[in-house]
């Protein structure tokens, strides 16, 4: 079996499409997965366990009729089996249809009519689940699996090697992930913690244990964040990991990753690492699982920069 499918939006949205792609090649083992992704969302796929080939088109661009027509060329000369459609899109419907896919799964809306099974997407339900909830489609009906994702070697040994460098490989440490680089999911205001909190928490967390090293990631566009972190406090150590894999790896040998709502937190998820996440506008109920390991900070104002340190650190120490 053949399978494409159609995934827009960035790299968050992807990771959190694995356990539906995961589950399908579980199913059936000699499928075939291909993805098609915007250019922003390729990175993802380093860490994908299922998926055999990452196709480019920019969804969201001024695209021409050529650009769609060459789109569909490409997909049709697969000669796919089963095509799923994420988005809600009536053109990528009507792609699909052109395609001559003869199992095209998706979503119910005004391109319902291109699709040959269609499923009620839940808003309100966690993003992987409502994902899953396609494969009905090809007779799978079990539960959402948990999200994983598989490292390359490489990646590991560059995580073991810069744990060493830092000092921290037979301590563990604590993660931050505070600014808002390449690979972030939301660049908004509301999504922004400031770095005099950052400081706060770091300072008083230095304080209690002061035998456990905080770690900080330096984002592409993280350089005035890092630096303001280390005027505040010289025992910061930085790690700069250049690709998800590495990011992934570092997430995994941490004690505790403390995040904003970001891709880095869904890299969290899959590696299984103690987790406080702070939340401006998204409702944490979509983008992470039920957990102990995942802890949620809700601003009550949509703003992350309205959480109080207070209330972060009570997260930290259990109160």
């Amino acid at each position: 079996m053949r399978v494409v499918a159609l995934v827009p939006g960035g790299i968050g949205e992807q990771i959190l499409l694995f356990p539906t792609l995961d589950d399908l090649k579980r199913y059936y083992p000699n499928a075939q997965i291909d993805v098609v992704v915007e250019p922003r969302s390729k990175a993802a796929y380093r860490v994908s366990k299922s998926v055999n080939e990452v196709l480019t088109f920019d969804f969201k661009d001024r695209n021409s009729l050529a650009d769609w027509g060459n789109l569909v060329g490409s997909i049709r000369d697969r000669e796919y089996d089963v095509a799923i459609a994420l988005g809600q899109s009536w053109l990528v419907s009507l792609l699909l249809w052109l395609t001559g896919i003869p199992r095209r799964i998706g979503y119910k809306g005004k391109g319902s009519v291109f699709l040959t099974h269609i499923v009620q997407f839940n808003s309100s339900q966690y993003l992987a689940a409502a994902y899953h909830i396609l494969l009905k489609a090809v007779g799978i009906d079990s539960p959402v699996p948990e999200l994983a994702v598989n490292i390359p070697k490489p990646d590991i040994e560059w995580a073991q090697k810069e744990q060493r460098r830092l000092g921290v490989n037979e301590t563990g440490y604590v993660l931050i992930n505070g600014s808002s680089g390449q690979l972030s999911q939301v660049k908004t205001r509301d999504n922004i913690y400031p770095v005099e909190n950052w400081q706060q928490i770091i300072q008083d967390f230095q304080h209690k244990q002061p035998d456990l090293p905080v770690v900080v990631i330096r984002g592409a566009d993280g350089d005035e964040f890092t630096r303001s972190l280390l005027n505040s406090s010289a025992n910061i150590r930085v790690t700069s990991p250049n690709d998800i894999g590495k990011l992934a790896a570092m997430i995994g040998g941490a004690s505790l990753f403390l995040t904003t709502d970001s891709v880095p937190l869904q890299l969290s998820v899959a590696v299984q690492t103690y987790t406080i996440a702070l939340f401006g506008p998204t409702d944490p109920a979509k983008v992470l699982p039920k957990s102990e390991k995942f802890l949620a900070i809700k601003s009550p104002t949509d703003k992350v920069a309205d959480i109080s340190p207070q209330v972060v650190l009570q997260k930290i120490w259990g109160g």
